[in-house]
């Protein structure tokens, strides 16, 4: 990834920035230039909440090249507070302590180097929210 790039995603990368459709209300993750529900181009930017659920998620053992060293780790769709869902890895817990409806966070976590001097690529992960109401799974 070329460092213009990295500048051109800070807002969705590091403020979970996405957008609204003024045509149909609809909201969505990242950002697109057209609404992908119903094809306007009548689109605002708009922060989203950096809390949410887990849907769905899964375990990448074979990732691509540039995350093997990571390996396995999981991935899930998360619901937003306010409907919105984002598909996003998931940090700071094992794999067998993933649970649907578990309620997670949104943090800034090293995403990617370029090479051993290379650049750091940072971007939003989600982690558990730690809550005693949610500390015993139904």
């Amino acid at each position: 990834m070329r460092l213009p790039k990295v500048w051109r995603e800070i807002p969705q990368k590091y403020r979970l920035e996405g957008a609204i459709c003024k045509n149909c209300n609809f909201s969505f993750f990242p950002p697109r230039t057209v609404c992908p529900n119903c094809g306007s181009r009548e689109l605002h930017s708009q922060s989203f909440s950096h809390r949410g659920k887990v849907l769905s998620y899964t375990n990448i053992k074979k990732p691509s090249s540039d995350f093997e060293t990571y390996a396995p780790y999981p991935v899930a769709l998360v619901e937003l507070l306010g409907g919105t869902n984002v598909i996003c890895q998931l940090t700071d817990c094992d794999a067998d302590e993933i649970f649907i409806g578990m309620p997670v966070e949104a943090v800034l976590r090293r995403l990617k180097e370029d090479g051993e001097a290379g650049i750091v690529y940072y971007a939003i992960k989600f982690r558990p929210l730690i809550r005693t109401e949610f500390l015993t799974k139904k």
